[in-house]
């Protein structure tokens, strides 16, 4: 890779492209983000302009310094012709929407454009890497780096290599990145990586509680929030995100794992989805986000709600050890994953190991009998663990 003030590209210039242009700029390179729509530029540079001023406004950057981190923000122009305005970039992040034939066909574009040591990343949350790399002339330079949203915001980004990516390029986009002031973790190249595969439980089981009665949706967000401690409830935060890329996430990752009952998608969260009730920017979601709208008030039953988190943090737990067992993460960079990529209270692994991991195995064990479904299955990991006297996070 070039030098470390080498400039960036980003294509795609949406609310993960325009993040990831504001960090690389704030982190002093040169940034060429482009977009096939004519404006998208213009309004992503209106955006990081105000989330620099509200930088100036609580003190973590000076006028000065924010002047010129959008100074180096750069317009790519027309991309109706191909990449070339790219050619000068020793990094290339694409940051489009989630379909694989429009990712392999801009890639290719890109290789014909860049040089040969500039190495291609794709910010996919949920497809496969080799899938997008395998029909570039040289997959060996290129590999996932996916950001959350917000990317100027939120700390973690999950570093990727493909089968086919050398080692000196994680190496040095890692390096690259942890010099932007990020937390990496390498995941291997399996559906939703790491956050996006562990969290899933987070809403499928919720999603489940939901549908089988147990509870309505603000109880269930009172429970995990008010007694379990997460920041959101899961169907606030399905509205925060849009249940349209929640939902085709968990699609992704549910047919990327051959339809594995784990990971199964909900008719309510579908209908929903169909309905164009996405969430707070559709103004509909679970919630009625709507001028006027009254929130319903939650049943504050403290032996239903332990019941729910309980059910839920034992699949969040068991899905974080399974993780381990296949190798996904290190078990360090699984518990940095949750606590920093999607604001955990803890570590999941050193919360089974609070809980008891003998206690979180009979809770899926009863689950699995009651249910007689291969969704409740307990990792196989989490039963040598238990047999073994061990903990989760040993």
């Amino acid at each position: 890779m070039p030098g470390s003030r080498m400039m960036v590209g980003v294509l795609g210039a949406g609310a993960m492209g325009s993040g990831i242009a504001h960090v690389a700029a704030a982190a002093g390179h040169d940034v060429l983000l482009g977009d096939v729509a004519a404006d998208a530029v213009t309004r992503a540079r209106a955006g990081i302009a105000a989330a620099l001023a509200r930088d100036v406004t609580k003190g973590r950057m000076t006028q000065d310094a924010s002047d010129a981190a959008l100074a180096r923000i750069h317009d790519a122009g027309d991309l109706s012709a191909g990449c070339a305005a790219f050619s000068a970039c020793g990094l290339v992040i694409e940051a489009v929407a989630e379909n694989l034939a429009v990712k392999t066909a801009l890639f290719t574009q890109l290789e014909a454009a860049v040089s040969d040591d500039c190495i291609l990343a794709t910010n996919t949350s949920s497809l496969a890497v080799a899938a997008i790399a395998g029909p570039c002339r040289r997959p060996e330079r290129v590999l996932g780096i996916h950001f959350f949203n917000p990317a100027e915001l939120m700390p973690l980004v999950e570093i990727i290599p493909a089968l086919t990516t050398a080692h000196d390029v994680t190496i040095a986009a890692r390096t690259l990145l942890d010099s932007w002031r990020k937390i990496t973790v390498i995941a291997r190249d399996t559906p939703g990586f790491i956050v996006n595969r562990v969290a899933r439980p987070f809403y499928g089981e919720s999603l489940r509680l939901l549908e089988e009665g147990v509870a309505d949706a603000t109880t269930i967000d009172w429970a995990m929030r008010d007694l379990a401690g997460f920041r959101m409830g899961p169907f606030e935060l399905m509205d925060f995100i849009g249940n349209d890329i929640n939902f085709a996430v968990t699609q992704s990752v549910y047919d990327g794992f051959f339809q594995d009952p784990r990971y199964r998608p909900s008719i309510i969260q579908r209908r929903l989805v169909d309905a164009g009730f996405w969430g707070r920017k559709r103004r509909r979601g679970f919630y009625d986000y709507h001028d006027g709208a009254v929130k319903p008030e939650p049943t504050r039953d403290a032996t239903v709600g332990q019941a729910i988190v309980d059910r839920v943090l034992a699949m969040l737990i068991n899905e974080a050890i399974d993780a381990v067992h296949l190798r996904v993460a290190s078990p360090a960079d699984i518990e940095l994953s949750m606590t920093k990529g999607v604001n955990y209270p803890r570590g999941l692994l050193a919360w089974g190991d609070q809980i008891g991991p003998a206690t979180v195995l009979r809770q899926l064990d009863a689950l699995h009998a009651e249910y007689g479904e291969d969704r409740y299955r307990a990792s196989v990991l989490l039963r040598r663990r238990v047999k073994a006297g061990q903990g989760l996070s040993a």
